[in-house]
């Protein structure tokens, strides 16, 4: 690790060794190599919080089965305006990681594999949804091949493990998508921010920034502290980026700038269970995602995913709803109180009130015993036994809270950038769709806070992202051509679940 010492001064500092920082970090290096550059990381690891794939991340969102991406309008069309933009930003990220291996940035393709995206739901109710789910995408490029399945027996071919047992008496079907992925965000971490320090950045482990303080010179000074030691030193920046996952926003508060007024956080944690059977693992080679329970926030709604974590075959189910006042897996139990400003109070206070069902699913999910957990696993995949699974706790969300004229404060499951007027330091809140969206919410940021530069930058940002600034679903040709080019730089095969 290098010496605090010899980067008393710099000219970006990135807070958070997970994706969002990797990916900042990762663009700079490639637009600016002269500037100098310091990650700053309280644990020991890169992606040791929110990034890792057991801490939540790992699914590689793309809204090709998650359902309350296209909700059903009062008249009972499929709205799909949230899943297009959200596909959308995911083309932008799968874009720039095939340029990252083309150039060498990336040199692992590993840590991403092609896996069919399903739906999944029981009822003639819900049947008859995704019915017309499947009708209303079907004319978007984005989103062509997804199919519509109801068959007993193409759905046991497709998913063996999840029709073992099963009673297909009650109406049963999918929405199949063949060109989803999985995403090990922790592995990607990792190499984007080996590519960084392998072009001179500095990477400070066990250190946490502790306060940040704006300079008269329009940079920042942080207060950082070795975790180990205790010993603390400070830390000149032009700008930094706060990419700390649930701890964003404490951090952004401690900078005082205007932008951060009015907002707060709610964290939300999860478990899951898990196996690396071969046989179950064998058996399901997709992920599945079903209907959110009443009250339970978007991200809550029940999966079971084959993920790939450092190469290596998992089955993951979940999530169930846990509740701690931290902010970060191995946050501090103090977290969630000492974010609570005179500037926030009255959003929180007025979210609380509006969240009554989100107050009431967490309580139940707080009650489930083991024997729940087991009982809801076998609504996917009746045939699943006690002994073959796990517990295990992921990571900690912190949702934004932000204000609201009507209502004082609405709770929001997005993703958020902030950043100050002048553009010396920004922030990302929110926890979803979060890791897949990276590239595009990092040019969020690389605009807002490098508008000077911008447009210089432009020419080589359009090498690494060809599509920028178009919407991919208006234009099917180039949505083509971008598509079979990064399959065949990233190694994958879009239509088989499988590695090329």
């Amino acid at each position: 690790m290098s010496s605090l010492a010899r980067t008393a001064r710099t000219d970006v500092v990135l807070v958070g060794a997970g994706i969002m920082s990797a990916t900042l970090g990762a663009l700079l290096r490639r637009l600016q190599p002269d500037w100098s550059m310091t990650v700053v990381e309280r644990l020991d690891a890169v992606a040791a919080e929110s990034s890792s794939p057991w801490n939540n991340a790992g699914t590689g969102h793309s809204a090709l089965c998650e359902l309350n991406y296209t909700p059903q309008r009062s008249d009972g069309s499929i709205d799909i305006t949230k899943a297009v933009r959200i596909n959308e930003q995911f083309q932008v990220t799968r874009q720039f990681w095939a340029y990252a291996v083309e150039h060498g940035i990336l040199t692992d393709t590993g840590f991403l594999n092609a896996l069919p995206h399903v739906s999944f739901v029981r009822g003639a109710q819900r049947v008859d949804f995704l019915r017309r789910r499947q009708r209303a995408l079907a004319g978007n490029p984005l989103f062509a091949g997804t199919e519509f399945i109801d068959d007993a027996h193409e759905f046991a071919r497709r998913l063996p493990f999840m029709a073992a047992k099963r009673d297909f008496s009650e109406p049963t079907a999918l929405n199949w998508a063949p060109h989803g992925t999985d995403v090990d965000f922790g592995a990607l971490a990792r190499q984007l921010i080996g590519f960084c320090v392998r072009g001179g950045a500095t990477a400070l482990f066990g250190h946490e920034v502790r306060d940040l303080t704006r300079r008269s010179d329009g940079g920042w000074t942080l207060l950082v502290r070795n975790r180990r030691t205790g010993e603390k030193h400070r830390l000149k920046a032009k700008f930094v980026f706060v990419g700390a996952g649930g701890d964003a926003l404490p951090l952004l508060q401690k900078s005082g700038i205007k932008e951060v007024r009015g907002f707060a956080g709610f964290p939300i944690g999860g478990r899951f269970l898990r196996t690396d059977n071969p046989a179950l693992t064998a058996a399901h080679r997709a992920k599945v995602y079903g209907v959110p329970a009443p009250g339970a926030p978007p991200l809550g709604a029940l999966h079971l995913d084959l993920r790939f974590v450092n190469g290596k075959p998992w089955l993951v189910f979940g999530p169930f709803a846990g509740w701690s006042p931290k902010f970060l897996k191995y946050g501090r139990l103090s977290d969630l109180p000492r974010s609570v400003k005179p500037d926030n109070a009255v959003s929180m206070l007025g979210a609380g009130l509006t969240q009554l069902r989100l107050v009431n699913y967490l309580l139940g999910q707080l009650r489930l015993s083991e024997p729940d957990r087991i009982h809801a696993l076998r609504e996917f995949a009746p045939s699943a036994v006690d002994s073959d699974w796990e517990l295990t706790v992921a990571g900690q969300r912190v949702q934004v809270i932000r204000r609201d004229r009507r209502r004082g404060g609405v709770l929001d499951f997005s993703t958020t950038v902030l950043a100050a007027a002048d553009g010396s330091i920004a922030g990302l809140l929110g926890g979803s769709p979060g890791a897949s969206t990276a590239v595009p919410a990092m040019l969020e940021v690389l605009q807002r806070c490098f508008g000077d530069r911008y447009r210089s930058w432009l020419p080589a940002l359009k090498e690494m992202v060809p599509s920028l600034g178009v919407e991919l679903a208006r234009e099917p040709a180039l949505y083509d051509e971008v598509w079979s080019w990064g399959t065949q730089v990233l190694g994958l095969k879009s239509d088989s679940g499988v590695r090329s």
